[in-house]
């Protein structure tokens, strides 16, 4: 064999020798891949400088694709679209190292117990962390210790991000656990062992899907307690952003972050700066195959409600182009009542979600807790979220998954009537059977007083006498006040501490609102 031959057959025996292939984060044993589309599949070797050249093979579920190494390292193939299965499944990935007459393979490694089906993503503060069960009787789902005991479902697996911020995207290392009680459940066990604090709202929302469709469910809980918008933004999300937020799309990220010189706004932490907990806890998951996200935040943005429809564009065109998916789905929650006003923030998202074709709004007025910010039913919420789901991406012949928005309001003879989306028949549900939904009318003055609804449906009483129904007349509610007798102006749920009490056919309640 002559020295050039030697020279080449020893560089492949040290390449061999010394090359490794790490996966991309999501593809550990257990993972769920999405059906349906493509199916990026990636991960680097090292070390990355070579002069050789490198291949990877992907085999997965009958398919084999070769991608080239980078001279960073990263190689990178595309999966076609798969069906749905429930067959645990191994892929192959395997590092080739050319011959002079054929490749041979210098590593392989196995990721088991592969399913194929339906994968979302769950991010936001504190409402989307609050756990299916915890040690925290104050901040956990009020059903959590019954539903982790008694639910056994293994083909919907889960990963949970531990919390860190990054100024650069950051590697993790998914774990993906089954939907079991020894890893749902927090109790103590003889083992000293604990489950994972997984989102209530994560659960329940796989849950549903799981049950309703009949395939593996992925879902990939992120989230962190008193968190702004801006810190969960990918960067590539404030490209082209509006004007009113540039701030934030500029704001210089820092490392050695000082609260007391640079605190402002929502930013009140290192770990609240723009696109840090993006960094820190989704971007390593990027660019996985997913049908949508889930978004339960909007309480650190309160008190720039006037920005939040603007960071919610940037928020979701982040997301689907760090993900490369334009379709991806974003349902997110409307804040629930509480000890203080939510409006303006409510009708930020209200705003954001008519603009965004691929968003929808789960409404939560009737569901809030006036002395406790994180209401413990996290089950209707939810249910809420999964009915857009099911009928806009998985067909289901659901006749209504929006609740009611208002179109117009109309104020003549000292009446205001309006008119609605969403709805054909009105009920009216209070606990303590009230007719007074949280209606208020407004004159000139800009002073605002309780009105009441008038055209309530009304049938004959056991005396004879008309009745009011808890059914409105119509699809329109009109509505006035002794108090002012020339209305120019209406709103509903603008008081602190009002709750939703105006439901439609499909029992999705009314949403706060005010008419400019």
């Amino acid at each position: 064999m002559n020295k050039v031959a030697v020279a080449v057959v020893m560089s492949f025996a040290a390449a061999s020798l010394f090359a490794e292939i790490k996966m991309g984060d999501p593809f550990t044993d257990g993972a769920v891949l999405q059906r349906g589309m493509k199916v990026p599949v990636w991960g680097k070797v090292t070390p990355a400088q070579s002069k050789v050249l490198r291949k990877v093979r992907v085999e997965f579920a009958g398919q084999e694709k070769t991608a080239v190494v980078g001279k960073d390292g990263v190689w990178r193939v595309d999966l076609d679209p798969m069906e749905a299965s429930k067959e645990s499944r191994t892929m192959t990935v395997s590092r080739v190292s050319p011959g002079f007459f054929f490749d041979s393979v210098a590593e392989s490694v196995e990721i088991k117990d592969i399913l194929v089906g339906e994968v979302w993503f769950a991010s936001g503060q504190s409402n989307m962390e609050c756990p299916i069960w915890g040690g925290n009787t104050r901040y956990r789902d009020m059903k959590g210790g019954l539903m982790t005991t008694a639910t056994y479902l293994p083909n919907i697996r889960y990963v949970k991000s531990s919390k860190a911020w990054s100024v650069e995207p950051k590697d993790l290392q998914a774990k993906w656990c089954k939907f079991t009680p020894e890893s749902l459940q927090l109790f103590h066990r003889e083992d000293g062992k604990r489950g994972t604090e997984l989102s209530a709202v994560a659960f329940y929302y796989a849950r549903e899907l799981y049950l309703a469709l009949d395939v593996p469910i992925g879902i990939l809980d992120a989230s962190w307690g008193g968190t702004n918008i801006d810190a969960w933004t990918p960067r590539i999300g404030y490209k082209d952003c509006d004007e009113s937020i540039k701030a934030t799309a500029e704001y210089p990220v820092k490392a050695d972050w000082k609260a007391e010189t640079d605190k402002k706004g929502p930013i009140g932490g290192a770990h609240q700066q723009p696109t840090v907990l993006y960094n820190g806890m989704v971007a390593s998951f990027a660019p996985m195959a997913m049908r949508g996200f889930i978004w339960y935040q909007g309480c650190h943005n309160s008190g720039e409600s006037q920005l939040y429809c603007a960071k919610l564009h940037a928020l979701y065109n982040g997301w689907s182009r760090d993900f490369e998916n334009p379709d991806l789905k974003l349902y997110l929650v409307q804040l629930a009542p509480y000890n203080q006003n939510w409006l303006g923030i409510c009708m930020a998202q209200t705003q954001f979600c008519a603009e965004e074709k691929n968003a929808a709004l789960a409404v939560t007025a009737d569901v809030g807790n006036f002395d406790d910010i994180h209401p413990n039913d996290k089950e209707i919420v939810s249910k809420r979220l999964a009915v857009h789901a099911l009928k806009r991406d998985y067909g289901f012949a659901i006749p209504e998954d929006d609740s009611p928005v208002l179109k117009s309001a109309s104020f003549a003879d000292g009446k205001a009537t309006l008119a609605f989306d969403n709805v054909k028949d009105w009920y009216a549900y209070a606990p303590n059977r009230s007719r007074n939904p949280a209606f208020e009318l407004a004159g000139a003055d800009g002073k605002w007083c309780d009105a009441k609804v008038i055209n309530y449906r009304q049938h004959k009483g056991g005396d004879g006498k008309e009745i009011d129904t808890d059914y409105i007349d119509g699809a329109n509610i009109v509505l006035s006040s002794e108090s002012v007798p020339e209305p120019v102006k209406v709103r509903y749920m603008g008081k602190p501490r009002t709750t939703g009490t105006l439901y439609n056919e499909a029992s999705l309640p009314l949403g706060p609102f005010e008419t400019k």
